[in-house]
C-alpha cells in the first residue's frame, strides 16, 4: 500500500529515512523510505501514527490516516539555525517575536543595519530544558501557502517578544548556537510618526516572491506543487521543461506565506556595508538594499524605512515625505500601491526615486492570511505582468523591463551632459560612468543585471539621459521628468545600480545631485 512520501523542507526527496508506522488496530511496520522518498508498507487503511528519523534531520511524530489514494506527505527539516521574525515589518514600538529552529542553546542579539552595523542590545540565551527543546518542525503537506507557524516560547514566561526600536531601519536579529553555527534575519522597523523628509520602500512582496523555503517560489512550482517530492530539478520541476516563462502560463497561482524563514536575506556575521555582496540572490535582496541605506547615511540623507505592506496599508502617508525612493528590485506591487503613487507623484507633487530594475513588473494580491497571491498572467500585448487595464508601469517610472541585456552588467554612457543631474561630475557625452559595483552577482557595471527602458508608454517629457552599454541595446535607460502635479521622477533602470553607490564616486554624485533636488524642489 502506498503510504506517502517524504521530502525535506525544499520539497527534495529523502531516501533511506526510518520510519516506524503504528497503525490503529495494527502491528507496528519499521521500514525505510525509497530513493523517491516514497513509503510503501502493509498496514490497514486508517488512523496511524508515523515516527520518522534521519541522520540530519530533526525527528518527529505524525498522526494521519493511511489512504493509498490520498498519500501523506511527510516533512523534514534538516538540521541547520534558521530564524524569522514575526511580523516581518512593525512600526516603533511594536511588539515582534522571533521565531528560532535550533538544535541547540543559541544566543540571540539585535543589530541596526546602516553605514555601520550597530550593536543595539542583547536579546538573551534561549533553550528550554528538554533535548533540542528549541527544535522547530515543519508541517507536513503543502506549507508554503500557510507558513511554518513556529512557536515562539511557551507560555507567559518564555515568550519569545521584544519592543521594536524606536528608530527606524533595517535591523536583523543574529543568532549564535553553542557551536558556533550562526545565523541573520531581518526585521523593518518603520516610525510611529514620520521622522525624516525621505520615505525608503523595503521590497518585502519581491523578498517572498524568490523565497523557495517550502519547495515553491514564484520561479520555482509557481502555480502550485507537484504530486511528489523532486529527485532531480532538472528533470522533474516544469520551470526547466517548459517554454520560455511557461510556469506563467498557468490559469491559477496558490498563496506564497509571508509565514516562512527567508535563508537568502541572510547576512554573513563579519560583513561590512561596503563589503562587496556574495550570493546569487543575496545581490537583488535586502543584503543588497543595505546598501543603499548605508550609502544615505553616508550622504547625510535622513530616511525612514517601510515595508511594502506598509504602502499598500496606507501606514506609508505618502504627504507626509518629499521624496520616496524604491531599490534594487521593487518587481511586485499591488495595484493599491502603484495608484497611491502615481497620484501622489502626478497630482499631489510627490517625488519618486527610483533605483531598481525590473521594478513594479507582476502585480499581486496580500492575502489576509499574511500571504500573498502572485497574478503571473502573461499578455504578450502588454509591457508587463503588472501592467493594469489601464496603464503599464512606465507611465509612472517613465521605463519599463525587457529582457535584452539581461544577465549582463556594463557601466552607463552620458547622452545629455548638460542636465543637472551630470552637475559637479566632469562627465561629458559619450564618457562612461558606474564603473564599479559591490554586486557580485556577474561583474562590476550599474547597468545590470535586469534593466528598464523607455516605451510607447513612458511620459513624453521622459528623456534618456545616459544608456547602459550591455549587449543587444540592452542597457538600463536613466531618465529624469517632472509632472503635471509639480512632481518628479528619477529613474536608474537597473537592479545593480545601488550596489554601486558606495564605491562609484560619479554614480553617487549622480543620486546625491537628484535627491538635494528633490527635496529643495
Amino acid at each position: 500500500m502506498l503510504i506517502g512520501f517524504v521530502s525535506d523542507e525544499y520539497y527534495a526527496a529523502l531516501a533511506d529515512v526510518l520510519v516506524e508506522l503504528r497503525p490503529a488496530g495494527g502491528a507496528p511496520v519499521v521500514l525505510r523510505s525509497a530513493p523517491s522518498g516514497t513509503i510503501y508498507a502493509d498496514v490497514p487503511a486508517g488512523p496511524c501514527e508515523a515516527v520518522l528519523s534521519h541522520p540530519g534531520f530533526g525527528a518527529k511524530r505524525s498522526h494521519f490516516v493511511a489512504d493509498a489514494a490520498r498519500p501523506r506527505q511527510f516533512r523534514l527539516l534538516s538540521d541547520r539555525l534558521l530564524g524569522y521574525a514575526w511580523p516581518k515589518w512593525c512600526r516603533a514600538g511594536d511588539e515582534v517575536e522571533f521565531r528560532v529552529h535550533a538544535v541547540e542553546p543559541y544566543k540571540l542579539g539585535l543589530w541596526r543595519y546602516g553605514l555601520q552595523k550597530t550593536f543595539v542590545r542583547n536579546v538573551g540565551w534561549y533553550d528550554n530544558h528538554g533535548p533540542r527543546a528549541v527544535m522547530q518542525t515543519v508541517p507536513d503537506g503543502f506549507f508554503v501557502e500557510t507558513g511554518v507557524r513556529w512557536d515562539a516560547g511557551s507560555g507567559r514566561i518564555h515568550r519569545q517578544v521584544i519592543a521594536a526600536p524606536e528608530a527606524s531601519g533595517l535591523y536583523y536579529f543574529h543568532a549564535r548556537g553553542e557551536s558556533g553555527a550562526f545565523c541573520s534575519f531581518p526585521l523593518v522597523v518603520a516610525p510611529r510618526t514620520p521622522s525624516a523628509p525621505i520615505a525608503v520602500l523595503a521590497s518585502t512582496n519581491t523578498w517572498n516572491a524568490y523565497n523557495p523555503f517550502g519547495g515553491r517560489s514564484n520561479y520555482v512550482l509557481a502555480s502550485k506543487m507537484l504530486d511528489a517530492p523532486i529527485v532531480n530539478s532538472k528533470s522533474d520541476l516544469p520551470r526547466y521543461n517548459l517554454a520560455e516563462y511557461g510556469e506563467w502560463q498557468a490559469q491559477s497561482f496558490e498563496p506564497l506565506s509571508f509565514d516562512r524563514p527567508e535563508p537568502r536575506n541572510q547576512v554573513p556575521e563579519r560583513d561590512e556595508c561596503t563589503d562587496p555582496i556574495e550570493g546569487r540572490m543575496e545581490c537583488a535582496l535586502a543584503p543588497a538594499e543595505w546598501r543603499l541605506l548605508g550609502w544615505l547615511e553616508r550622504e547625510g540623507f535622513a530616511y525612514d524605512l517601510y515595508a511594502d505592506e506598509q504602502l499598500h496599508s496606507g501606514v506609508l502617508d505618502l504627504d507626509a515625505y518629499r521624496v520616496l525612493v524604491l531599490s534594487v528590485h521593487p518587481e511586485y506591487w499591488t495595484e493599491e500601491m502603484y495608484w497611491a503613487v502615481k497620484r501622489w507623484v502626478f497630482e499631489r507633487g510627490g517625488r519618486l526615486v527610483y533605483l531598481g530594475g525590473n521594478g513594479i513588473n507582476c502585480k499581486v494580491e496580500l492575502l489576509p492570511i499574511g500571504a500573498m497571491r502572485c497574478l503571473n498572467h502573461w499578455d504578450p500585448a502588454r509591457e508587463s505582468r503588472f501592467h493594469t487595464a489601464v496603464e503599464s508601469e512606465a507611465n509612472l517610472l517613465g521605463v519599463v523591463y525587457s529582457d535584452p541585456g539581461a544577465m549582463t552588467v556594463a557601466p552607463y554612457e552620458v547622452i545629455d551632459s548638460t542636465h543637472w543631474i551630470f552637475a559637479g561630475t566632469g562627465l561629458r557625452r559619450g564618457d562612461r560612468f558606474g564603473t564599479k559595483i559591490l554586486h557580485q552577482r556577474y561583474g562590476d557595471g550599474a547597468s545590470g543585471h535586469e534593466t528598464d527602458k523607455i516605451s510607447a508608454s513612458s511620459p513624453p517629457q521622459a528623456k534618456v539621459l545616459a544608456r547602459g552599454l550591455n549587449p543587444d541595446e540592452g542597457g538600463a535607460h536613466l531618465v529624469c521628468f517632472d509632472t503635471p502635479g509639480g512632481g518628479a521622477v528619477f529613474s536608474a533602470g537597473s537592479i545593480t545600480y545601488p550596489t554601486g553607490l558606495l564605491c562609484d564616486e560619479q554614480l553617487s554624485r549622480i543620486t546625491g545631485n537628484c535627491l538635494r533636488r528633490f527635496l529643495a524642489k
